[in-house]
């Protein structure tokens, strides 16, 4: 039995040591139904084939299809509407979708490390600014974060460990005092959090050392050390990253 969940080799890949050979089904269902609708020429409002007529066109299954209509939906080009079909949209139900040009593919691995690239240089940016110029309310703000984060996780509360997160990131980020920082932090991690669409999570593994990443570049920020507070970022966010490689591995290897 064949799984359709399982990822194969992109054209010219053929070993398992590049990240770049996870192309799981639905990735490239994905791919094959926006190219199907840049052909057609369909438009923002216009109806589409159902996912059984999907399924057939692209010769794969309706589980698959299925799947890659939820990334669709969740990044704005797929409107699925109960009782009525599946439709284009215009892509602005995602988040900063102008502004990234509605690019962004949850399920592309390139795309999550281009992500996580471009948040360690704003991120870095904006840790190194919050430490030098925090305001005391600022500064509790991010330690109640930390705090959030800490309790979170010890009481296996996972709504309360990630609203946590959110908030240190956007309370640091807003301590730098550049709105654009605040604007490109927020917009990045909603990026990232459409990831979840497929199931992959930001912090898994090392949630633990993550509450202790977080205090150090509070600590940082709070005693007024810019480079200690971004290199204690770039080293989160790295360990980060590495929580999505291995959950990657975990599925695509064993």
């Amino acid at each position: 039995m064949t799984n359709d969940r399982v990822g194969v080799p992109a054209p010219g890949e053929d070993g398992p040591e590049s990240h770049r050979t996870y192309r799981p089904r639905y990735e490239q269902a994905t791919e094959q139904i926006l190219q199907f609708i840049a052909e057609l020429g369909l438009r923002p409002g216009d109806r589409m084939p159902t996912e059984s007529e999907l399924a057939a066109r692209l010769g794969t299954s309706r589980t698959v299809v299925r799947d890659a209509v939820k990334i669709l939906s969740a990044t704005g080009r797929i409107s699925a509407q109960k009782g009525r079909g599946l439709f284009v949209a215009d892509g602005e139900s995602m988040l900063g979708g102008a502004r990234w040009g509605g690019f962004f593919v949850p399920t592309n691995l390139d795309h999550i490390f281009m992500l996580f690239e471009f948040r360690r240089v704003q991120e870095m940016a904006a840790s190194r600014l919050a430490a030098m110029l925090a305001s005391p309310s600022e500064l509790r703000v991010i330690e109640a974060a930390v705090e959030s984060c800490r309790h979170g996780f010890s009481s296996g509360d996972n709504a309360e460990f990630d609203n946590g997160d959110n908030a240190f990131h956007l309370g640091v980020a807003t301590a730098s005092h550049n709105f654009f920082l605040v604007s490109a932090v927020r917009d990045a991690r909603t990026l990232q959090r459409q990831a979840s669409v497929i199931g992959l999570h930001g912090v898994g593994g090392h949630a633990e050392a993550a509450v202790e990443e977080h205090d150090t570049i509070y600590r940082a920020i709070r005693d007024g050390e810019p480079e200690a507070a971004a290199q204690a970022t770039s080293v989160h966010l790295d360990n980060t990253l590495e929580d999505y490689r291995r959950e990657i591995q975990r599925r695509v290897f064993g």
